[in-house]
Formats: structure tokens, sequence, C-alpha cells
């Protein structure tokens, strides 16, 4: 079998949702680590504002992530779909 074209929405829309898994994970790692932060800072001035930054990483990340992950999946299917109109597609061996 052979691949010929990559749908461009599917592609990216997967790519999206799997950054924005990872950036759900690396904002609650970033969110751990910037409270434990705050926390042996204790009352130092900063200290509430990196453990909010923390608890702001857990809905930013996925976010950014997930947009760029879209847009990244985007350019990366249309870039297929170019590539496989040169080179006549990508050989497939399904058993």
């Amino acid at each position: 079998m052979k691949l010929k074209r990559i749908g461009v929405i599917s592609l990216a829309l997967n790519t999206a949702i799997y950054a924005a898994l990872l950036g759900l994970l690396f904002g609650l790692m970033f969110a751990l680590f910037s409270t434990m932060g705050a926390g042996m800072m204790g009352e130092a001035e900063g200290a509430g504002m990196l453990a909010g930054m923390g608890l702001m990483s857990i809905i930013l990340f996925p976010l950014i992530y997930g947009v760029a992950g879209f847009i990244g999946g985007l350019i990366g299917a249309l870039l297929f779909n170019l590539a496989f109109k040169v080179t006549g597609g990508l050989d497939l061996d399904f058993q």
C-alpha cells in the first residue's frame, strides 16, 4: 500500500492533543517545583508570585503547547503532502 496524502486538519488536531498533554505534564512539574521553591522561600518577597506562576502553568502550558502543536502539525502535514507529490508517496506494509 502507498500513502499518498495525509489529512492536514486530522494530523494537526492529533498533534495538538499530544502536545497539550505534554504541556499539562510539564505544567504540573513546573507547578510542583515552583510551589516547593516558594515554600522554601517562606515569607520572602516574591514567594507568593512564584507559587501563583506555578499554578497558572497548569493552564497556560497546555494551551501554548496545544496551539504550537496544532500549527506544527498543520505545517508538517502540508510538507508531507508536498513531499509525497514529488516522491509518489510512502510505501506501507500492513500484515
